[in-house]
């Protein structure tokens, strides 16, 4: 009898095996893109030399609201970090639906530049609150990086930095990163119309690497643009002018850090950048 009922169970466990699969294949879903950007612009200020970018992510959602995922793009110019000179962003957390059209979400993100020079990899909270108002969707966030060796200013100018002298090693800063976005889609059109701002308070020099993620201390970073869902494809094609209020003068005493390698001009001038990106 006991063999039997053992029996019974294996056989109802292995019929019940595929529903039990399909529920969970519900359960998470997977979701990434792959792009290709005429610049990377990070908070308004070219990561790739005001050159083109390729970039991709993968994330992985549970019903539950938790996820994580990884991203990445080339790098070069002020955001040459050696190994590969590669970003690539680990990040996790936890998105929950409030109803009414709005959502919170918040955790972390973890900077990694492989194979790069040392103490530059760093971590970043964030949290992030959006809302849908008819055709409109706002969001509004916070990011913020405790003290940390990567963001520490341990050159006071770029001239330091070019001798690769420290003034001050092994200097700890943190940085705090505010932003809004709002996007609207055009009544039946594939086409929708977007706009950012983004203030940053951090080290006002450049890190171990020569970079920082605040260059100038405090300065704002925006975006104005459209993109466009090509009907039928998973393709999105993007144009944006993205530009930041760091002027000649207050980005003079980080160069040549802070300037094209090709022709000297600031890599955090405004720019017009365009994207294609195809989603899956």
């Amino acid at each position: 009898m006991r063999f039997s009922n053992i029996t019974a169970a294996v056989l109802a466990l292995c019929a019940a095996t595929p529903a039990l699969a399909q529920e969970e294949e519900k359960l998470v879903t997977v979701s990434g893109s792959v792009g290709l950007v005429s610049d990377y612009r990070f908070r308004g200020v070219s990561q790739t030399d005001k050159e083109m970018g390729i970039q991709g992510g993968i994330t992985l959602s549970h019903a539950s609201g938790f996820y994580a995922g990884t991203w990445g793009s080339n790098l070069a110019g002020w955001g040459t970090f050696g190994g590969s000179n590669t970003e690539l962003d680990l990040f996790g957390g936890y998105k929950m639906d409030l109803g009414g059209g709005m959502a919170i979400d918040a955790g972390l993100t973890w900077y990694m530049y492989p194979g790069g020079a040392n103490k530059t990899d760093f971590a970043e909270l964030y949290a992030k609150l959006s809302a849908t108002v008819g055709p409109v969707n706002l969001l509004g966030g916070v990011a913020y990086a405790p003290k940390q060796e990567a963001l520490g200013r341990w050159y006071f100018s770029g001239a330091s930095a070019s001798t690769g002298i420290f003034d001050a090693p092994g200097d700890k800063e943190d940085n705090l990163y505010l932003w809004a976005d709002i996007s609207s889609t055009l009544p039946d059109t594939p086409i929708t119309l977007k706009g950012h701002v983004g203030y940053s308070n951090g080290n006002s020099g450049l890190g171990p690497n020569g970079t920082s993620v605040a260059p100038t201390g405090k300065y704002v970073d925006w975006l104005v643009g459209a993109d466009f869902a090509v009907p039928s494809t998973p393709l999105t094609v993007g144009i944006a002018y993205v530009d930041t209020n760091i002027t000649k003068a207050e980005s003079a005493y980080l160069l040549p850090n802070f300037s094209s390698t090709k022709n000297g001009s600031s890599i955090a001038s405004g720019k017009v950048v365009f994207s294609v990106t195809a989603a899956f």
